[in-house]
């Protein structure tokens, strides 16, 4: 719930940063040109040319910002930093105005508009645009933040953590979130062997069981985020520790004691002046998950449009084949290991696993229709998906989603399984493909997912659709 809530909050800093930004830029036309505080000495321009301009600002303001790292929400940043970052984002998304403009009344604009400089921008106009525009983002900012420690002071939206060790390290960590309660943080207790048999724990907080009971203290005390703050000697746990709570989705933060730790796409934070590594940081967040949602959106609008008269042939075909529903629905789970129904067009009869129970699907598969098989073949029964995609359950592009049947027994043999529910499940992914699809290697289609997760891109999206439209894969291609 906690992270749906951070997702929404990010799409609302987006929608007012920009909404802000177009007033910004209008107010600092009618500072310039309408109010007199400034003198005018070669004409007034019309409004309409500024107006010209409004698009361009919607997209460099957010642009801007996300350079800067304003999307990616962190409860310990201090109002120094967001000032720091408002003002940078704000003067790089003046510095891409000038250039988008000049660029596109250069390329794009009509020869009509370029002799009447439809396009063209005081620079006085971007000067006080700039001041403008740092003050709404700033305030913007404190005061939603404000309104979120308001919030968290109530008891509203903590973050559940749990701090494995309880040794002195531990203890500072627990005495800096503990003297910061407007960052959000709820201590649930702590994990330790090494506690001499002190069930107070540490300032009435509780200790909760060894190290060895972490995973469950994580699922019973609903936890969203592990602080390991183990002395030196113990790091050898480290290991343990992160592989059997990364499995219940939990975010796992090494709180460095003379430290030497390098993990993938690991970031560091600070928490009031102790450093903190987050371990499972991913690069799909702020503008990059909203950029990747328009993306989703548009193509799979298209894709079930395109569709439409093909799909009521196809709907025709599987009810001729064999008695039950068009549409095959199954449970399968995705974004931060939450349930969803994930649909396709029926392949096989409606009890082919009455006696098998759930299986995986294989290629040639007999228990499929004939028309099931022809579906299965040329990817047709995955077409319902774009439906998944268009309601936010799945992404175009994402690790496959399986079935929490299977979840339940991968994530206690494969480590790190978990974390290809960091981000959305996929109607193809980077390990389908390079071959890794269906009843191949566990491991080999994890360590391509995670690769997928730490280095997300557009760019990368862009070549996975490519490389399944023209199909570059395994030649000895099964189910994903």
């Amino acid at each position: 719930m906690v992270r749906r809530h951070n997702r929404l909050l990010v799409a609302f800093h987006v929608g007012a940063d920009a909404v802000l930004g177009l007033i910004a830029f209008l107010l600092a036309y009618l500072l310039r040109f309408e109010t007199g505080l400034i003198s005018v000495t070669r004409g007034t321009p019309p409004i309409e040319q500024y107006l010209n301009v409004l698009p361009f600002v919607a997209l460099i303001v957010p642009l801007g910002f996300h350079f800067q790292g304003l999307y990616r929400l962190r409860r310990g940043r201090s109002r120094i930093d967001d000032f720091f970052n408002v003002l940078v984002g704000s003067i790089f998304a003046v510095v891409l105005g000038v250039v988008a403009t000049l660029f596109y009344q250069a390329y794009y604009a009509t020869q009509a508009q370029r002799e009447v400089g439809a396009f063209e921008v005081s620079r006085i106009v971007w000067g006080l645009f700039l001041v403008i525009n740092i003050t709404f983002g700033y305030l913007s900012r404190k005061f939603i933040r404000e309104a979120l420690e308001r919030r968290w002071m109530a008891g509203i939206g903590l973050r559940r953590i749990l701090i494995a060790g309880a040794g002195d390290l531990a203890r500072v960590v627990a005495d800096r979130i503990l003297e910061h309660r407007e960052l959000g943080y709820q201590i649930v207790g702590f994990v330790d062997d090494k506690a001499g048999g002190d069930h107070l724990g540490y300032r009435g907080l509780p200790l909760l069981g060894s190290l060895a009971d972490a995973a469950d203290v994580v699922m019973n005390e609903k936890v969203d985020e592990l602080y390991v703050a183990l002395p030196l000697e113990e790091h050898m746990k480290l290991l343990d520790l992160v592989e059997s709570t990364s499995r219940e989705g939990v975010d796992v933060k090494v709180v460095p004691d003379l430290l030497q730790f390098i993990a993938l796409r690991a970031r560091l934070e600070n928490l009031d002046g102790v450093p903190v590594i987050n371990l499972n940081d991913v690069p799909l967040q702020g503008v990059s998950a909203f950029i990747k949602r328009v993306l989703d959106i548009v193509i799979s609008a298209a894709a079930l449009a395109a569709m439409a008269v093909p799909g009521l042939l196809i709907s025709w075909l599987i009810k001729r084949s064999s008695p039950g529903p068009v549409f095959f629905a199954q449970d399968r789970m995705g974004l931060d290991g939450k349930q969803f129904t994930v649909y396709k067009f029926r392949t096989m009869p409606t009890d082919a696993e009455h006696d098998t129970g759930p299986i995986w699907a294989e290629e040639n598969d007999t228990r499929a229709t004939k028309v099931g098989a022809f579906l299965r073949r040329h990817d047709l029964d995955e077409w319902p998906q774009f439906w998944n995609v268009l309601v936010g359950d799945m992404s175009i592009v994402g690790p496959r989603p399986e079935r929490p049947f299977f979840v339940e027994q991968f994530k206690h043999r494969i480590p790190q399984y978990m974390l290809r529910h960091k981000v959305k499940a996929g109607i193809t992914g980077w390990a389908q493909v390079n071959g890794w699809r269906g009843n191949t290697s566990l491991e080999k289609r994890i360590e391509y997912d995670l690769y997928y997760i730490e280095n997300w891109s557009v760019t990368l999206d862009i070549k996975i659709m490519w490389l399944t439209l023209i199909r570059v894969r395994n030649p000895n291609r099964v189910r994903a």
